[in-house]
């Protein structure tokens, strides 16, 4: 009996050994696998981490950020279908059989009538001519992820209250494509409302130069659109270049304006770049209107009839680095604020930054009215005004910021101590502006020596707790900024 335990016992402890060490080996491999899973993490976090740095590195280069002037990647080499259509006929049978993400491509030839794209689709042009026959809207997108490319688009209706556009963009066609397309008719060129990461860029815009301006539309009009890009268009003959209203994020740059009311229009927005645009030939070059927290930097303006850059109820802007020149009324005689040609006017607007600017050579420099004092004006230049300065209201407001005013082309002062800065002063509307102001026939004897000597006169005497605008820390270097 005691012979046939012990074999058993020893046999139990043979099992239990063999236990134990498989549940060794199981722990050694888990710990094993955990190790790796921890190295892993580690280096993916480190990446992460890594990535990041990279990005706030990025954030903090100027002009860098939310910038992007490269087109659109081309469709992909392997879509899910292509077509290749030459008539009027098979353009219409592809878009409504063409699977989601395919390709349609338009060879050369016309395209009569208007055409919806209803699911996401590309489609490419080869010298394809769409015309809307003079009604309604050339193309309508009504889907997400569609691209179009390359083709040429004309004759679209003019009725705006319809928005007739050249592309007409349904509510929630996000993440659309438009570029190397060339516009061409009365209503909208691109007409947008509540999308996301529309992008508009490399096209030509052009409205119709026989029509009253208010009656065009505008080149890119986009209502309530989150993140929207409009880059590197040539917009002309419509109302306003980019109108964009109620939206958020628009990043617009290297688009050129001319023959046209406003270049860029901000109504109701907020979080807005617009950076390296140049407007010719307009009644005003950047309107920035109920809108807030809106950076326009490095644009230019010229030859405008109102006003180059016009904050209107506007709050918490920064306008930097733009050039504005040549602003001229129709009628340089009528002396109605609202008539005269402004390089900047300030309306109504607060806590807004305006530094590093240049204007020139317009009929007023800035002008300021209706609660337009609680501003930074700082290190810009005022070259040839018929006017710097045009003030209305009740406060001595001072233009300067620790310790650095403006460049004045007018101001007579002194720098004894060679610090670069004024040793007086100044205030650029005086009384013989004021006098100017309500005898415009008078202008022409502005830069009269006995002029400037009265305004030198005027400037040893001046009382700076008086009303209107003083710059304590002139500038003596147009490029000290």
């Amino acid at each position: 009996m005691l012979a046939r335990v012990k074999p058993c016992l020893h046999e139990r402890s043979n099992i239990k050994l063999q236990a134990v060490l498989c549940i060794a080996m199981l722990v050694c491999g888990c710990l094993l696998f955990t190790s790796k899973l921890h190295a892993s993490d580690f280096s993916t976090t480190a990446s992460i981490s890594h990535n990041k740095a990279n990005i706030s590195d990025y954030e903090h280069q100027p002009h860098q950020l939310q910038d992007d002037t490269t087109k659109p990647s081309e469709p992909s080499l392997n879509p899910s279908w292509q077509v290749w259509v030459s008539t009027t006929a098979q353009f219409i049978d592809a878009l409504a059989s063409a699977p989601d993400y395919s390709e349609i491509h338009l060879n050369k030839g016309l395209y009569l009538g208007q055409f919806t794209i209803s699911r996401p689709l590309t489609l490419i042009g080869h010298l394809a001519e769409v015309d809307a026959q003079g009604s309604g809207s050339a193309i309508t997108v009504a889907a997400s992820k569609v691209s179009i490319s390359g083709l040429s688009i004309r004759n679209w209706g003019n009725d705006l209250y319809t928005k007739n556009a050249g592309i007409l963009v349904r509510e929630g066609s996000d993440n659309l494509k438009v570029f190397d397309n060339q516009l061409s008719g009365p209503g909208f060129g691109v007409y947008a409302e509540k999308v996301a990461k529309i992008r508009v860029c490399h096209n030509r815009i052009e409205g119709d130069d026989s029509a009253f301006m208010l009656d065009r539309g505008d080149g890119v009009h986009l209502l309530r659109a989150t993140d929207p890009k409009v880059q590197h268009n040539h917009i002309t003959h419509v109302r306003d270049g980019v109108y964009l209203e109620s939206g958020t994020g628009s990043l617009v740059n290297h688009n050129y304006f001319a023959a046209l009311q406003y270049g860029v229009h901000y109504m109701y927005t907020q979080d807005d770049v617009g950076r390296d645009n140049t407007a010719k030939d307009v009644v005003g070059g950047y309107a920035l209107m109920s809108s807030k927290q809106i950076k326009l930097h490095h644009n230019k303006v010229s030859r405008a009839s109102e006003f180059g850059v016009l904050l209107n109820m506007t709050n918490d802007a920064y306008i930097e680095y733009n050039s504005i020149a040549q602003i001229m009324p129709k009628d340089p005689s009528d002396d109605d604020l609202f008539s005269q040609g402004k390089g900047m006017f300030i309306y109504a607007s607060q806590n807004n930054h305006i530094k590093a600017n240049k204007i020139a050579d317009s009929q007023v420099g800035i002008a300021l009215a209706l609660g337009g004092e609680s501003n930074k004006v700082y290190l810009n230049q005022f070259l040839h005004n018929q006017t710097q300065v045009r003030y209305i209201g009740e406060s001595r407001v001072e233009w300067s910021e620790d310790h650095q005013g403006n460049y004045w082309s007018d101001y007579r002062g002194l720098d004894l101590n060679g610090d670069g800065i004024g040793d007086t002063a100044h205030v650029p509307n005086d009384k013989l502006d004021r006098l100017f102001w309500l005898y415009p026939e008078a202008q022409f004897l502005m830069g009269s020596p006995v002029v400037q000597v009265l305004k030198w006169l005027d400037s040893q005497f001046q009382n700076l707790d008086n009303n209107g605008v003083v710059d304590r820390y002139p500038l003596l270097n147009a490029g000290l900024q």
